[in-house]
């Protein structure tokens, strides 16, 4: 990195990998207007300062999808990490298989539970992409 190069922010975003009883995982679309809008993801946001990412999840699962998780149903697996272009994003991946309530597109986004052998099917963010193996490893193809 040359001198004059500013670090690039650390950005902390925590996801999850929500599976059913059919061993699917959901995926989330982004919405027009947000970065990389179009692009298939695993739901989740971002860690506000105070906040631990047990509770992000927790707030977001109920924002984004209207469901109660609660902490001891949240198990970590898995990492991403990915420098863009004007950030680095560290991105923890949690498995969730309970929860409660049912999953409606809150945010008006598009949703699609996904045989994990299909996941590639889905364009997704490039560091969403580098998890899947994580994902088939676990829940097998």
């Amino acid at each position: 990195m040359s001198m004059n190069t500013p670090p690039l922010k650390l950005t902390l975003v925590v996801a999850v990998a929500l599976v059913d009883t059919d061993n699917r995982i959901l995926l989330a679309q982004r919405p027009e207007g947000k970065q990389l809008a179009g692009l298939w993801e695993f739901p989740g946001g971002k860690v506000e300062p105070g906040e631990r990412p047990e509770e992000t999840l927790i707030r977001e699962l109920g924002e984004e999808l209207g469901i109660t998780v609660k902490e001891p149903c949240l198990a970590p697996l898995t990492f991403a990490s990915h420098a863009y272009e004007s950030f680095h994003l560290l991105m923890p991946l949690y498995i969730c298989r309970r929860w409660e309530g049912f999953v409606q597109p809150m945010e008006r986004q598009a949703l699609a539970w996904v045989k994990p052998q299909d996941l590639r099917r889905y364009p997704m963010p490039p560091a969403d992409e580098p998890l899947i193996p994580f994902l088939l490893d676990l829940l097998g193809s």
